[in-house]
């Protein structure tokens, strides 16, 4: 059995080599949890100068995340986040959604590097559309060091607004759970109901808002 070693830079090297230029490794965060944005990243790393101990963005503590965000932004050739809000995955559902955010990021990117990547390698089976063409990696954030480097950014991003939500709207612990269905952010709905940073089409969300609105009703 083959042991597993973590990502590498071989999907990058096979998409560079038929693209003929420059490929960027994009994943997103935050499409599962009940409050706040969709975020996603975009990455060219540099093959020759690639940080140590990338890898899944879920694989690896927050500690670890925040240490490697600045060295993937420093050395790499380039990167770009995206965000899509709440409004917009009210919208456009949240996988219209993520591919608005993700493409912002690759935008932000091609900002930096002044032109479009030759083409993006997507983490998961859906090719969003973007402004490259896109090839799709199933589990890609842990096969690909530019989708886990992107993984990252999108991460640690999203996560620092989450911080600022929770001063913007305390009590919900948005610092501490990032919006996801944690048993003390389901008791804080409970108490407080959901606030603007709510995504009111989820289905605990939109059951919350039912029950107060027939409770309000009787009153």
């Amino acid at each position: 059995m083959k042991a597993t070693t973590g990502p590498d830079f071989s999907l990058e090297t096979a998409l560079a080599a038929r693209a003929g230029g420059l490929v960027c490794g994009v994943d997103e965060a935050g499409r599962g949890p009940w409050a706040g944005p969709v975020s996603a990243g975009a990455v060219i790393l540099d093959p020759a100068d690639i940080p140590a101990g990338l890898n899944d963005s879920k694989a690896l503590s927050e500690r670890k995340r925040d240490a490697l965000e600045p060295e993937i932004k420093a050395r790499a050739l380039a990167w770009g986040v995206g965000f899509a809000s709440v409004e917009e995955i009210e919208t456009l559902n949240i996988i219209g959604a993520t591919g608005l955010a993700m493409r912002r990021a690759v935008e932000a990117l091609a900002d930096r590097m002044g032109a479009v990547p030759t083409a993006a390698l997507v983490d998961g089976n859906y090719a969003f559309p973007l402004p490259c063409p896109v090839e799709t990696a199933v589990k890609g954030d842990s096969r690909s060091l530019s989708i886990a480097a992107a993984s990252i950014l999108a991460k640690t991003a999203r996560d620092r607004l989450m911080v600022e939500l929770d001063g913007q709207y305390p009590g919900y612990g948005f610092a501490r759970h990032k919006g996801y269905a944690a048993p003390a952010h389901i008791e804080a709905l409970e108490r407080l109901g959901p606030s603007p940073a709510h995504r009111p089409s989820w289905a605990p969300i939109r059951a919350l808002i039912a029950r107060r609105q027939a409770l309000q009703s009787t009153s």
